[in-house]
């Protein structure tokens, strides 16, 4: 490779001298190149980076010592080696004494004699060892031997670090690269070695924390004390000017409490606490120990303090009490308190106010316990009444019912104001939760039988009840107010008048007899129906113009759930890497720098993980063979209908990821032209010319997803067709015969008969459902495996998914032109959001809507299970749904509600959750069409021999609608149910309806944008 010589006289530095001062010269020839040269009693002068430093590649190392001293520098690992396989040292005696080593078949020495004794490297060749350590140090770091970093650091000066520094800096870009990636732990190992040697290298705070922070060398918790060794002992305004730095980013805190709480002490500075900082202390001191840790620490108090305001307390502190009591934190800081650690009525007031702030109540829990267990006294619950109104208008219903026992307490001691219960009495009513309203109407009733001339500031607030949902809340209300009502003045009267306008149309007469002349005559209008904004369709925007707008794109925290957006990331990435594929590669890496899939061998062998398989192959880090296996995997005929959904998505994707970057692949047929993931006809078109005038064949799950997508009932799917036949290619031809189809896919729906034996399997409703899709040979001929279950591969049987659903997000856009098809795949998953616990089953709901294509059973059917869905979430979205198909003019309510009604006559859906849904797509001004369901569904359940229970919560959304739109008709049981004894919801409401039905004017209603 070169020569490398290494000559001194007198005290050199680096040679083999003889026994005393005289001159002695050291020569070896080695691999690298560099000439380092000392004279007299220098140093010695180098022509590389250092003084006396010598260059060179291997394994071996070379040491001397003396007055001078000096480093061998190599490339990668730092050493000077020769061309055998043995090592030869030499060595000598007197004041300059050196020690080289080199390598041979034997041992090579040079020795000297005498005051002028001279030696000679043997047949070996001799390194040479600068003087700084920084070989050893790379070296080090690059075996990942991160525990011996310290003790390498501290020789090195200002300089040698400087040095090093730049070769880490070098070895991380390399380690990016992929460079470093066998075996496959190894690179997490440099990595730790890394962020340790970066430490003690760096030689600013800014610097040190953006090294210590990056978010591809945190790796292991040791690493942490590691490099607070590694920082030696920086100045203390330094040390607190990292920590502070550290501390402001959470993520990066979190992870790093040791080497955060180390520099806190060595700079003596108290840090500002943040979120994340106090985060990693309270994982880190959380043991049974956790009393004593919490004493002995001086920081408690701020920490503390700092804990039970943030917005979402550490998980560490919301643990209930379990089996380890002395982990449990309210009991600590309890205690705490009694001994005067902590301030009581700072920890109450902080308490006090973070319920105020409200939120999620699992990040209320905390605050909660600490205000039980203080157990506060009158007067401190005076002090901050102000806080404790605001918290039960406002807070989760847990949270506001312990408000307003602490209230009603103050208030049975006569000791709560009237003005501020008046102000509590209206934030609570305006709630919805009837506990809270009713017990809230039975205190202002207590207060104003002990104070009646309170009722002049209480009635007006006990008015914001006219307006409740539940007519029985109007009721309790509107009595209140009558037997209070002589004592209150002619103003404060007509107020209340005035404020019954709210009540409901079955209130009204009674609020006639109240108010008499001060009620304003009710003004009759023609009923008019609301329903939302038919949703117009939006265009997907082109894909990404630039690589870096791509990155950008691709780097978005869970893009896999925004289905258009990822669409065009997967199509701009195809589209860059085959025009550019290095510039894509390099990017890719700068953007994902440490990631699993880069590292784990098996880590796309079970699951595809999105458009990261596509990068993967991008760069070049799948095995080709698990490619080809994943491509041209189909699906048993035992599958369930979320796998085969989701197995569409992961034949597209390894077949983007075996073909990106390449020819075969320019761009994507499937990308959706339209936000509901459907592809216009001549659009498709046209891309099939190109792929023509390229010369290159469709991929064929590429091309299967762009037909599925395609909308054959569009007015240009005749042109389109025409013009596909004209292209002269089979896929054209393909094309053509899809947009002909008037059916190209299809699928039913059926239930079995129920065992009420709830042990059998034919008693829940997905051993129940029987999914059938067609026979379509077209499908099964010639569509890739992972789409023939669409073509009737799948065993019309029940059939039970015992697995995790993922990629719900993307179902919807893979048969965007067939949402009856679609529906039918959604119903499993359906049925366990209402007969079990699942949550967010609903969430292609709107998207069903929006889609293209007949509604028939499937699609009412996934409407019945979402209304009844056991999460309001879930609710809500089949309510959107429901609207916007009203709104399209798509629903069929008859049918709705007989689907409904079976469901809950056998039930399977709960009267009280149905009730919920209706309630809230009545209130947004559709009542019509919700009563043209209830009314189909009410006969069945009616008809039951034993009374359903929660009915009458239904019957009463029912009578509201009847109320407000003047329907007239009859229902079936209705009348017979009306005439029974007792007062119960459920008959105090069939009395309500069937009054409303007998006054309602039947009348056409109009319908609203």
């Amino acid at each position: 490779m070169g020569d490398g010589v290494q000559s001194g006289t007198g005290k050199s530095v680096g040679a083999a001298m003889g026994e005393d001062e005289g001159v002695g010269v050291g020569t070896g020839i080695g691999e690298g190149v560099g000439v380092a040269i000392g004279a007299g009693g220098a140093e010695g002068a180098a022509t590389g980076t250092g003084a006396g430093e010598a260059i060179g590649t291997g394994a071996g190392i070379a040491t001397g010592a003396g007055e001078g001293e000096g480093a061998a520098a190599g490339a990668g690992v730092g050493v000077a080696t020769g061309t055998g396989a043995g090592m030869g040292v030499a060595t000598g005696t007197g004041a300059g004494m050196g020690v080289a080593t080199g390598t041979g078949m034997g041992v090579g020495a040079a020795e000297g004699a005498g005051t002028a004794g001279a030696g000679t490297a043997g047949a070996g060749t001799a390194g040479a060892r600068g003087d700084d350590g920084v070989e050893e140090l790379l070296a080090a770091v690059c075996a990942g031997r991160s525990g011996e970093v310290p003790a390498l650091l501290v020789p090195l000066d200002a300089a040698a670090r400087k040095r090093a520094l730049t070769r880490l800096k070098a070895l991380r870009a390399e380690v990016r690269a992929g460079k470093w990636a066998t075996p496959p732990y190894h690179p997490n190992r440099i990595r730790s070695a890394l962020y340790v040697a970066g430490a003690g290298c760096l030689p600013t705070a800014a610097a040190a924390a953006s090294w210590l922070g990056a978010r591809d060398l945190l790796i292991w918790e040791e690493d942490k004390p590691l490099a607070l060794a590694a920082l030696g002992a920086p100045t203390p305004e330094w040390a607190a000017d990292l920590a502070g730095r550290l501390a402001a980013r959470r993520t990066v805190a979190e992870n790093s409490y040791p080497l955060l709480h180390g520099l806190v002490i060595r700079s003596g500075y108290t840090v500002a606490p943040t979120d994340g900082y106090v985060t990693g202390w309270t994982w880190h001191i959380t043991d049974d120990r956790l009393l004593e840790r919490l004493r002995e620490d001086p920081q408690t108090p701020v920490l503390v303090a700092h804990a039970l305001a943030m917005a979402e307390p550490p998980e560490r502190l919301t643990r209930p009490l379990g089996r380890r009591p002395g982990r449990h934190w309210p009991s600590a800081l309890l205690t705490l308190v009694g001994e005067g650690v902590l301030d009581r009525a700072r920890v109450l007031d902080l308490c006090v106010s973070r319920l105020l702030r409200g939120g999620p109540i699992r990040n209320l829990r905390l605050p909660l316990e600490m205000v039980r267990l203080l157990e506060p006294e009158a007067e401190e619950l005076r002090a901050r009444l102000p806080d404790w109104i605001g918290i039960a208008a406002d807070t989760p219903s847990l949270v506001a019912g312990y408000a307003q026992d602490v209230l009603t307490e103050l208030a049975s001691a006569g000791t709560f104001p009237v003005g501020a219960l008046a102000e509590m009495t209206a934030g609570v009513l305006f709630r919805t939760e009837k506990k809270l309203v009713r017990a809230q109407l039975a205190l202002v009733g207590k207060v104003l039988a002990r104070e009646p001339g309170a009722a002049g500031e209480l009635l007006p607030a006990v008015t914001e009840a006219f307006g409740n949902e539940d007519t029985d809340v109007q009721e309790r209300a509107l009595k209140l107010v009558g037997r209070h009502l002589p004592a209150v003045d002619a103003d404060v009267r007509r107020e209340l008048a005035e404020a019954a306008g709210l009540l409901s149309p079955t209130h009204r007469q009674a609020a006639e007899q109240l108010f008499g002349a001060d009620l304003e005559a009710e003004e009759t209008l023609p009923y008019e129906e609301i329903l939302p904004p038919v949703p117009g369709a939006q265009r997907v925007a082109p894909p990404a113009t630039t690589v870096e707008e791509l990155v950008a794109e691709l780097v978005v925290r869970r893009l896999s759930e925004e289905p258009v957006a990822f669409e065009r990331a997967l199509d701009g990435l195809v589209r860059h890497a085959h025009r550019d594929r290095a510039a894509v590669t390099e990017a890719v890496r700068e953007a994902f720098p440490w990631t699993g899939w880069q590292q784990e061998t098996h880590y796309f062998t079970h699951e595809t993980h999105g458009v990261h398989v596509v990068l993967a192959g991008l760069l070049g880090l799948l095995n080709q063979a698990l490619v080809d296996f994943r491509r041209s995997k189909g699906h048993p005929s035992d599958s369930c209908l979320h796998q085969a959904l989701t197995g569409v998505l992961d034949a597209r994707l390894w077949e983007a990821a075996g073909l990106v970057g390449t020819d075969a692949l320019p761009f994507l047929l499937a990308t959706p032209t339209w936000h509901t993931g459907a592809i216009d006809p001549l659009v498709l078109v046209e891309r099939l010319r190109e792929y023509r005038d390229l010369g290159v064949e469709p991929a064929p799950a590429d091309l299967a997803q762009a037909l599925l997508r395609v909308l054959r009932a569009d007015p240009s799917a005749g042109r389109a067709a025409e013009e596909a036949a004209g292209l002269g290619t089979p896929a054209g031809g393909r094309l053509a015969a899809w947009l002909r189809e008037e059916a190209a896919v299809g699928a039913s729906v059926r239930f079995l008969r129920r065992d009420e034996n709830r042990a059998l399997r034919t008693y829940w409703l997905p051993d129940r459902l029987v999914a059938d899709f067609g026979e379509r040979p077209a499908v099964r001929a010639e569509f890739p495996p992972a789409f023939q279950w669409l073509g009737g591969a799948l065993e019309a049987t029940p059939r039970r998914c015992h697995h995790w659903v993922e990629g719900r997000a993307q179902w919807s856009t893979v048969l965007p032109a067939d949402r009856e098809v679609l529906a039918v795949c959604l119903l499993p998953t359906l049925t366990s959001c209402v007969e079990g616990d699942a949550r967010g089953a609903t969430e292609p709901l709107t998207a069903l809507a929006e889609a293209d294509g007949p509604v028939g059973r499937a699609v009412l059917l996934t409407l019945a299970f979402g209304l009844g869905g056991v999460d309001a979430d879930d609710r809500l979205r089949a309510v959107d749904a429901v609207l916007v198909l009203a709104a399209r003019g798509e629903l069929d309510a008859r049918q709705l509600g007989a689907e409904l009604a079976w469901l809950v006559a056998e039930g399977s859906v709960k009267p009280n959750r149905l009730a919920d849904a209706a309630r809230t797509a009545a209130a947004t001004g559709a009542y019509g069409t919700v009563w043209a369901v209830l009314a189909a569904m009410l006969p069945e359940p009616l008809a039951a021999a034993k009374p359903v229970r929660g009915l009458g919560e239904v019957l009463a959304v029912a009578a509201d609608c009847v109320e407000r739109c003047g329907a007239g008709g009859e229902v079936a049981g209705l009348e017979a149910l009306a005439s029974g004894r007792g007062s119960s919801q459920l008959v105090v409401q069939a009395r309500r309806l069937l009054n409303a039905l007998r006054q309602g004017a039947d009348q056409p209603l109009t319908e609203t944008a």
